[in-house]
């Protein structure tokens, strides 16, 4: 039996991508989930149904990270319904692209806007979640960051510059809600989802799947289940010794391109 079950999960940002693989993926474990959305309700109805499909409770909460009032009404919500939370995926985010060596591709305002729902609404999600977590005695955050936070590269960099900021907020909130709370980050590489096919058309985006087969060490193409297993490590069993950790999942594209010899 999984060590999940009967819990209460909240995972921002999942009505599509990571955020619903997250979401099934714990409900897979037995855990009650909150299926967080902005916009995207019809996809988060789906992801709802798809949730209880697995044997266990689900809740939709339409809501804005950014705002403070939004994410507390999320988690009164929560609370409402079970009277507890025990996990919050933070994984709601945003970005521009924009060309890193061109600095007139950015301004004040979309740093503004990057970091307040990277960094900001993730921030304000945890400080809803942490009274009733230490009141239970233990709870588990997982921000979802990126490789971009940790070797600058990525979308833009504001983009990078918050994810790196989440990485350093993961370690300063570790110490400081330890030893109820544990706070770990993931950072994925590329991840095959909805929102590469969008951005770059299906043409591209099976051509930057072939680039990550092809060079990254271990010759994968990431997906969005990937890095839901990563996620789901640091709230289960696996992850009850660990905190303050930044765990990068991305078939070692980190390391630089494979060697050919490799294959």
């Amino acid at each position: 039996m999984s060590s999940l079950k009967d819990h209460v999960a909240i995972v921002t940002g999942s009505a599509t991508g990571l955020g619903a693989a997250v979401a099934l993926r714990l409900a897979e474990r037995g855990c009650n989930v909150v299926i967080n959305y902005t916009k995207s309700e019809t996809e988060a109805r789906e992801t709802l149904a798809a949730c209880e499909s697995k044997g266990v409770e689900a809740l939709l909460a339409q809501g804005d990270v950014s705002e403070d009032a939004d994410c507390k009404r999320i988690v009164e919500a929560t609370l409402a319904k079970w009277g507890r939370v025990d996990i919050l995926v933070n994984n709601a985010g945003g970005t521009k692209f924009a060309n890193h060596a061109d600095l007139d591709e950015l301004n004040a305002e979309d740093f503004l806007w990057i970091y307040k729902v990277n960094v900001v609404g993730a921030y304000q999600m945890i400080r809803a979640c942490a009274e009733p977590m230490k009141k239970q005695g233990k709870g588990k955050v997982v921000n979802v960051s990126s490789i971009a936070g940790v070797t600058g590269i990525g979308s833009s960099v504001a983009y990078a510059a918050s994810k790196g900021a989440l990485n350093t907020m993961t370690l300063s909130l570790a110490r400081s809600l330890a030893p109820s709370i544990r706070v770990n980050a993931v950072c994925p590489g590329f991840i095959g989802t909805r929102w590469f096919s969008d951005r770059f058309g299906s043409q591209t985006f099976e051509g930057i799947k072939r680039q990550q087969i092809e060079t990254t060490p271990l010759a994968r193409a990431g997906t969005a289940e990937d890095i839901a297993t990563s996620v789901v490590f640091f709230c289960d069993e696996g992850g009850e010794h660990i905190t303050g950790e930044t765990l990068i999942t991305d078939a070692g594209l980190h390391l630089g391109f494979a060697p050919l010899t490799a294959r």
